[in-house]
């Protein structure tokens, strides 16, 4: 396995745990939970994404995770290749779409005056930019023929 995409796998399972920590009502990195909303939601008032919500985003998570692995050497459990490979691209264009969205006018205006909008600009939006290109680059390092 590439150094590339253990990284990759390494950081969409933290953050598949992050989100279930949060659906059975973690607070970090907040102290409450207004501030926890403010922080990873970007809304000045309102409530965390209820348990089924935060479960489904780990689930989408862990799915990529497991997506990456597959294309590392991971079981396919009887699904053919190509329908691995296009999960494969379309998770890191999901990535490279959500990493541009933070810089592109309007996506995120409803988030400005929250900490969310600049933890989202400076970190949020890198890390899903280097996802994409750890994908793309660790992409073509993994898979024999035959």
């Amino acid at each position: 396995m590439n150094i590339l995409a253990a990284a990759v796998i390494v950081t969409l399972t933290a953050l598949g745990v992050l989100h279930v920590y949060w659906g059975f009502g973690g607070r970090w990195p907040g102290r409450t939970e207004a501030d926890l909303v403010a922080r990873v939601v970007g809304l000045q008032r309102g409530a965390m994404p209820g348990l089924g919500a935060c479960l489904a985003v780990a689930l989408a998570l862990l799915s990529a995770a497991y997506i990456v692995a597959v294309r590392q050497g991971a079981p396919q459990l009887g699904l053919p290749r190509a329908w691995w490979a296009a999960g494969y691209w379309g998770v890191g264009v999901v990535f490279l779409l959500r990493g541009i969205a933070a810089h592109a006018p309007g996506v995120f205006s409803y988030a400005i005056g929250t900490p969310f909008y600049d933890l989202n600009r400076h970190y949020y939006a890198p890390l899903c930019l280097a996802i994409a290109a750890a994908m793309a680059i660790s992409y073509v390092r993994a898979w024999q023929p035959g």
